[in-house]
């Protein structure tokens, strides 16, 4: 059977792909948020280091590793799906880091002391490596915010989609005003724990 003349294959994509996540983790860790606003969107991981019994085991502190990160996520410039960069702000990523610094500021059981970020500016033609970057740094370290515990990176449900469960994350670290409106059916905890004790014993040996 011949080659299919509509599937694409780059010999290089790889490569550049994989330059751009070893550049980013040899970036420095910043405090969360940064001091500093800064200008781009780019990728971003959160490290953490606290005292929350169920993430103890796989703390940067305990791990003496930098480079497992428990979330990963990407801010694109507004317009950039569209290919129309508009310029409403000028600090998609900045902006970021600084939503989830307020999300976990409202939980009861997790404090923004305890956590550092790191990011890479993705702009101009390297905006378009931001989403295939996010997900080879997903891939590669499989961050338990990314892949066991969901929800953190949730917005605001619109209005009236109250009716859809509240996520894993929120059952773990209720706070958040607008998760406690949720009226869905939402994780039982005792099997969001079983999960994470899972990954952990997957984890520790790395």
């Amino acid at each position: 059977m011949g080659a299919n003349p509509h599937k694409f294959k780059s010999s290089v994509l790889q490569v550049v792909i994989n330059e751009a996540e070893a550049f980013f983790v040899r970036t420095p860790l910043s405090l969360f948020p940064p001091s500093v606003p800064f200008e781009g969107g780019g990728d971003y991981a959160l490290y953490y280091s606290g005292d929350f019994d169920l993430y103890k085991a796989i703390s940067v502190r305990t791990i003496k590793k930098e480079s497992l990160p428990i979330y990963v996520g990407k801010a694109v410039p507004s317009g950039w799906r569209t290919a129309r960069i508009m310029t409403t702000s000028k600090t998609p990523l900045y902006n970021r880091i600084r939503e989830h610094f307020r999300n976990i500021q409202q939980t009861e059981n997790l404090s923004p002391k305890d956590f550092k970020c790191r990011y890479i500016i993705l702009d101009g033609n390297e905006s378009g490596l931001i989403g295939p970057v996010e997900a080879g740094l997903i891939r590669k370290f499989q961050p338990l915010w990314n892949s066991i515990i969901d929800g953190f990176g949730n917005h605001t449900p619109g209005q009236g989609r109250f009716n859809q469960a509240k996520s894993g994350w929120d059952v773990l670290h209720p706070g958040r005003s607008w998760a406690e409106r949720c009226l869905g059916k939402p994780p039982d905890y005792q099997e969001l724990v079983k999960r994470i004790h899972a990954y952990v014993r997957t984890k520790r040996g790395t």
